[in-house]
């Protein structure tokens, strides 16, 4: 704990029992002394003013180091939530017998009936009391309708979402917008108030007249913008695709990809890195880091704000960072790792002549355009996830040769990629059937604008 500042120092009353939810410490920075006091305490004895025997006592005080960092507990101490069930005449039995597997166990044990115990998944989320200041009901501007509450969502929303005013089309639409909204008019024009917003404005009207469709990662790397203003300008400029080829984009008004041919280089890969032993390598022996991982994720508290990494984020875009670390988000080139293991590449960005003529294969005989390969030919996905896979892990062999202990020839190369684009990469393209995007996250699939 004392090693990752971000971590709270946890406290369990009852440590062998894994239902038991701690109380959390926060780290505080201190300057402060550590004192080593030694009292003594002689036999003799000496008489006071009202002639009673007290003993003879010193101290020494000796200086042992400095402090330099503290752990407070000043959360206070959450629910807690027993193993115990209710008897019909209101008798508490404990269950830890029942439900802990202190050893292994015969059949016999998973098959017993026993009372339904499911622990509540989080209990209170703050641990610090707070002021809530009630006050009357918030007056929203003007066209602000309440959000809907259902049986499947009686809490509803704590407030209204913030409006970017972009058009969301999807593969099965008939029509594409020619223009944007008059509230993104509005609200771009509101705060495009200096040279610099004007300036960035023009530059993406250049990037979209040379290409139609961009990725939002591939708009930050060539243009210095902050990603709050991206957020309004994006959909004063173009359309976001749902679903189909080319999900996750942005398309210039006016351009329907589904009629053009050529289209097909700006169409998305949805690329993973394989991870597991049949591919000669662990995920923790792999040189590239996930984009998050729910073991370092803590819950913000009322003492530490998690408010820095969004300014950060900011500050990048602003200074706008050399040009081969940017690229790196969004091109694909041969002898280089990907960024993170998931990744959300346009063909045309696939920087590998191999991988172009596994895109081009079918030029000036496109027929149909379908929403799962778009004017590609079938499984080209595939082909070039296989190919991708293939020269990464020649690259992880070249820098970690450890991990492959075993030398195998071309021949088993071969098979290997034939295994690979078997039955489980059958189940990665329905995953990407599937994916669904999750709010914040920073590839392709960011819905924040939703």
């Amino acid at each position: 704990i004392y090693a990752d500042p971000a971590k709270r120092l946890e406290l369990y009353f009852r440590p062998k029992d894994p239902y038991c939810h701690p109380v959390c410490a926060n780290r505080f920075p201190t300057s402060t002394v550590l004192l080593r006091v030694r009292r003594r305490t002689r036999r003799k004895k000496q008489l006071d003013t009202e002639g009673q025997t007290q003993p003879e006592v010193q101290f020494e005080m000796e200086i042992l180091g400095i402090v330099t960092t503290v752990y407070k507990f000043q959360g206070m101490s959450d629910f807690q939530y027993l193993a115990m069930h209710s008897g019909p005449d209101g008798k508490q039995t404990s269950m830890y017998d029942k439900v802990l597997m202190l050893k292994p166990e015969k059949e016999e044990f998973f098959n017993r009936e026993l009372p339904l115990y499911i622990p509540p998944p989080i209990f209170s989320r703050l641990d610090t009391p707070i002021d809530y200041f009630y006050r009357p009901d918030i007056q929203h501007r003007e066209g602000y309708n309440n959000p809907q509450v259902s049986g499947e969502n009686l809490i509803g929303l704590s407030r209204a979402r913030r409006p970017h005013n972009a058009i969301f089309v999807n593969f099965d639409d008939e029509e594409i917008p020619a223009k944007p909204l008059d509230a993104a008019v509005q609200t771009w024009k509101k705060v495009c108030t200096n040279l610099v917003d004007k300036k960035v404005e023009e530059e993406l009207r250049k990037l979209f007249e040379v290409r139609p469709v961009w990725s939002r990662n591939a708009v930050k790397a060539n243009i210095s913008v902050h990603p709050d203003k991206l957020k309004l300008l994006l959909p004063y400029l173009a359309y976001y695709m749902l679903t189909g080829p080319w999900r996750s984009l942005w398309v210039r008004f006016g351009y329907d990809p589904r009629k053009h041919p050529e289209a097909k280089i700006y169409q998305v890969l949805d690329f993973r890195i394989r991870c597991g032993m049949k591919y000669g390598y662990a995920p923790n022996d792999m040189p590239v880091k996930a984009k998050r991982s729910t073991y370092n994720y803590s819950l913000p508290i009322t003492v530490k704000k998690q408010g820095m990494l969004g300014q950060q984020k900011g500050c990048l875009a602003l200074l706008g960072l050399c040009s081969p670390i940017l690229e790196s988000i969004y091109i694909f080139q041969e002898g280089a790792l990907p960024p993170y293991r998931q990744m959300f590449y346009q063909l045309c960005d696939l920087n590998v002549e191999s991988l172009q003529k596994i895109i081009h294969r079918n030029d000036g005989t496109e027929s149909e355009c379908t929403e799962r390969d778009g004017w590609c030919l079938p499984k080209t996905s595939d082909d070039l996830r296989d190919s991708m896979s293939l020269m990464i892990k020649q690259i992880i062999r070249s820098t970690r040769p450890a991990l492959f202990s075993n030398t195998t020839s071309s021949e088993d190369c071969k098979e290997q990629l034939a295994y690979e684009s078997g039955e489980d990469e059958d189940d990665e393209e329905e995953e990407e059937e599937d994916f669904k995007p999750s709010d914040g996250s920073e590839n392709e699939m960011e819905t924040e604008i939703l």
